[in-house]
């Protein structure tokens, strides 16, 4: 086992061995973040960082909960090394986070197969038009809506380790089901039952990868399951590509089989799921594995350093239910509600490309194969600028200002399309498509935004819910703007997404110059306050979650 090498004062005096958190909020301008550089640790000096725990005046107002499940491994003197913290990262993301990726691919091949699936005649197949297209995306987006915060709540008394798989088998049906469907209705049924059984997928997914990582680990990973998201286009666009060929096997279309192979796929990782997932950090022994994934100090390393890095992740226990009371303290936190308007709103100005991205290509001349083929590197380009944002996003604690430069990407592009897409070639429209959907969406960025302005396990579970309502929303809005008599050029449409862009740029300034009035009242209040008073404050106070006057927001 590596012993901690305990860090040294400048006076030659050995400290209490602790090493200073990671800043989750801006502690300089914008060009002192570019230009500092990570300082390099000794991997066998301490990494458990220091925290409220380590002040014997404060510890107590932020004990966990007395039915926390990892309480047993809590314990504010515990120390461990670099070497041994990055060992256990690494570990988690081999046994946790690789099979929420999983399940994740599972989500998206079912949701986003449409696509593939218009470039084969489903529309003249089922006798619909372009605006029941819309309508059948707006039916999907609407059974996510109804289900979303139910969802979250059964999944946070259920346990995500119970509640996702079974969400998963039944989205597989519902997306099964798609190979029989003959008219519109059967249609509208299925799109809406595949949105009804997703709902609370990701909330469920995000609040699970919290209890074993630190905030400032969550925005790379969430990252990846968006970087998953986009590659599972790839793949489903080759999958698609050749099940596509099977047109007139036993009489049936090219799209219905793609629905019903990719809908195989996500039951089998639904099943698989019931095995692989645990409930928490602690709790990850199981029939097939009666060793657990970690050892008992594994187990300390994680439960501590998450616990440090944000102690109300211990104020609820894994499996207990969200009340009412608590559901409407949530949804009335109004210092999320920036992030829901922007959730709303920052997606829109590329969503109409995206979403008939098939179906432009197929109306300006490209076939259906050279069409599924063209999507993929669109996809792979994306993926790559998702990477790229949310780490230039970590590395300048600056989510609302990269926000705006992401809005400023795509605003002449759709000016391009606004003003010449009817006069350019087939590959030039198709080029300025391309970079227009590739534009470096900072969605990962945002979802960590909001968990870390919680501060709250309740308000965390409902507001990752909220913020994905906002995103149905948005998609709801964003498929009512190219219509059928707009297109195949949707002049009319692309006005209305650049006016969008415009006004999202402006919600992102709003919120910063939000966050950081708040900010400042706070600071002003704790800072007039004696120590004494301070300790009066947390001993006494009501304020609750983010509400504290000891927290304060990323902006």
């Amino acid at each position: 086992m590596a012993t901690a090498k305990a860090p040294e004062t400048s006076k030659g005096e050995v400290s209490l061995g602790l090493a200073e958190p990671e800043a989750t909020t801006q502690s300089g301008g914008f060009l002192t973040t570019l230009l500092r550089r990570k300082k390099r640790v000794d991997p066998d000096s301490v990494a458990t960082t220091r925290s409220v725990f380590d002040d014997p005046a404060l510890a107590r107002y932020y004990l966990p909960h007395p039915e926390y499940e990892n309480l047993h491994r809590f314990d504010p003197d515990f120390r461990w090394t670099h070497r041994e913290e990055t060992a256990v990262r690494r570990k988690c993301d081999f046994k946790i986070f690789i099979w929420i990726l999983v399940m994740f691919f599972g989500l998206n091949i079912d949701r986003g197969n449409l696509g593939n699936a218009s470039a084969d005649n489903l529309l003249p197949d089922l006798h619909i038009n372009t605006n029941d297209y819309n309508n059948a995306q707006n039916m999907y987006r609407i059974g996510f809506l109804i289900a979303e915060i139910p969802s979250q709540m059964i999944g946070k008394r259920l346990g995500p380790d119970r509640w996702i798989p079974v969400q998963i088998i039944c989205w597989s049906f519902a997306s099964g089901g798609q190979f029989f469907i003959h008219n519109r209705a059967g249609f509208f049924a299925c799109r809406f039952l595949l949105g009804f059984f997703m709902g609370g997928f990701i909330p469920d997914a995000v609040l699970y990868l919290s209890y074993f990582y630190k905030k400032t680990e969550m925005p790379l990973r969430l990252a990846l399951f968006w970087f998953v998201d986009s590659m599972s286009g790839v793949v489903a666009s080759f999958i698609a590509y050749g099940v596509l060929h099977m047109r007139g096997v036993a009489g049936r279309a090219g799209w219905r089989w793609l629905f019903l192979i990719e809908a195989l796929i996500s039951l089998v990782i639904g099943v698989l799921s019931f095995l692989f997932l645990v409930p928490g950090p602690t709790q990850t022994k199981t029939w097939w594995n009666p060793k657990g994934y970690f050892t008992e100090r594994e187990e300390k390393i994680i439960v501590n350093r998450v616990l440090r890095d944000d102690p109300s992740k211990g104020d609820m226990h894994n499996r207990q239910a969200l009340s009412l009371g608590m559901l409407w303290r949530s949804l009335k936190d109004y210092d999320l509600w920036p992030v829901y308007a922007i959730g709303i709103l920052f997606e829109i100005p590329t969503a109409p490309p995206k979403s008939y991205l098939s179906l432009s290509l197929k109306a300006i001349g490209f076939s259906t194969f050279h069409t599924t083929l063209l999507g993929i590197p669109v996809t792979v380009f994306a993926a790559l600028n998702l990477l790229i944002i949310t780490e230039i996003t970590e590395r300048f604690h600056e989510i609302s200002l990269i926000g705006i430069l992401t809005q400023l990407w795509s605003l002449p592009l759709l000016i391009v399309l606004y003003k010449s897409a009817s006069t350019l070639s087939n590959w030039g429209l198709y080029a300025v498509t391309f970079v227009l959907l590739g534009w470096p969406s900072p969605h990962a960025a945002h979802v960590g935004w909001c968990s870390r302005l919680s501060n709250a396990v309740r308000t965390r579970a409902i507001s990752a819910a909220l913020y994905n309502i906002t995103i149905q929303l948005s998609g709801i809005a964003s498929s009512n703007i190219y219509r059928e008599d707009d297109k195949p050029y949707y002049h009319r449409g692309n006005g209305q997404l650049i006016a969008i862009n415009v006004a999202t740029m402006a919600t992102y300034a709003l919120a910063k110059a939000y966050y950081i009035a708040r900010n400042r009242w706070k600071r002003s209040k704790w800072n007039a306050m004696s120590e004494q008073e301070k300790v009066e404050y947390l001993e006494t106070t009501k304020d609750q979650g983010n509400k504290r006057l000891d927290f304060l927001f990323d902006s």
